[in-house]
């Protein structure tokens, strides 16, 4: 049976750290479909530049017949979908980006798959999964108390989360309509190395480090439940591997942190590890904007069904994870700097070939 395995945004934040995983870990041959938009970072895969067992294919998940390509060309037996536009300050200021590519690419996609999938022999139409990769931020905010499970309502808030929400039901709509076998999982905030410099702990740790306010919306007291992203990628494989087809599993950290602790959490560390010039604190730094438009006051995840059923739970706590992410990010100036002046683009044309 053929062992290859498509990963959809395997070049972001979070595909690339399930690709490493997945090449260090399993006998799988990977085919990376990635479009490369702003985020898409193959740098972050330098490292199996010559490695057989990874393939990379530089596809738009909309491009219908490129994907149909794909799948006769590589024959895989399955396939974990993270493509997607995904923050939520850039959605509310350029929405119909968000719609294209995690409404109508997550559709294009199912279609490519199910045309290709309905047409397997048994045991592989049998043993083929198509797992979507989703958030926590699909069902919402939550109050001070309560926690996500798998059966909350969905009530998004942004267009970033409407997007994925979409996305959400089409993939159980497939199922159902179908019987394609999915699997859908929704996680908390990631967070570790490799992470593109818009979220809040790298924008924190590079303007620190560049004498530049820290920007913290509102009053800093919005919660959020971290996850280390390799605990993320060992979470997805075992669902790929071990996951109920038709089931939902919610991904978190148990790590509720208010952005305001994130930022003064950051601070310590980088006073300690990288200090001033002057002797001051980078706390000195911390500056309060006008919170953003529809800012979900609160997400946290219940986990335990994934810890019940499949065994896992988190390696890295918020402390033991946010200081391998600083000592990265600190150790790393070269990617840093590539990704801040655009040059990791250049690079990638230089050094990475599509096969």
């Amino acid at each position: 049976m053929n062992k290859t395995l498509f990963i959809t945004g395997g070049a972001g934040f979070i595909g690339s750290a399930l690709v490493r995983l997945l090449i260090a870990e399993t006998d799988w041959t990977l085919v990376n479909i990635d479009k490369l938009t702003y985020a898409g970072n193959l740098e972050s895969l330098a490292m199996l530049q010559d490695q057989p067992r990874h393939v990379f294919s530089r596809t738009d998940i909309c491009d219908r017949v490129a994907l149909d390509q794909l799948f006769q060309t590589h024959q895989p037996l399955g396939v974990i979908h993270l493509a997607a536009e995904s923050h939520v300050d850039r959605s509310i200021h350029g929405p119909l980006d968000f719609i294209q590519t995690n409404i109508v690419g997550t559709a294009t996609l199912l279609e490519a798959t199910r045309s290709y999938w309905q047409d397997l022999p048994a045991a592989e139409k049998t043993a083929f999964r198509f797992h979507h990769v989703s958030t926590d931020e699909v069902y919402g905010s939550l109050g001070a108390d309560g926690l996500f499970l798998e059966t909350t309502p969905y009530d998004p808030s942004s267009p970033y989360s409407a997007s994925k929400a979409s996305s959400d039901h089409l993939v159980r709509a497939w199922a159902r309509t179908y019987d394609l076998p999915v699997l859908i999982t929704n996680c908390s905030n990631n967070y570790g190395p490799y992470q593109f410099p818009e979220k809040l702990i790298p924008v924190v740790i590079l303007n620190a480090l560049a004498g530049k306010p820290l920007p913290i919306y509102g009053r800093g007291d919005n919660v959020r439940d971290w996850l280390y992203v390799e605990d993320h990628a060992r979470a997805l494989h075992l669902v790929f591997a071990s996951g109920q087809p038709g089931q939902t599993y919610n991904i978190g950290g148990h790590n509720e942190k208010t952005n305001l602790a994130v930022v003064d959490a950051l601070c310590q560390l980088l006073d300690e590890l990288r200090p001033r010039s002057d002797g001051l604190s980078y706390l000195e730094q911390k500056t309060f904007v006008s919170d953003r438009p529809g800012h979900d006051q609160r997400y946290a995840i219940d986990a335990s069904k994934i810890q019940r059923e499949l065994g896992w739970t988190p390696a890295e706590d918020f402390t033991s994870g946010l200081r391998k992410t600083v000592l990265w990010y600190l150790a790393n100036d070269g990617w840093i700097n590539n990704v801040i002046s655009g040059e990791y683009r250049q690079w990638m044309d230089r050094n990475y070939r599509q096969r």
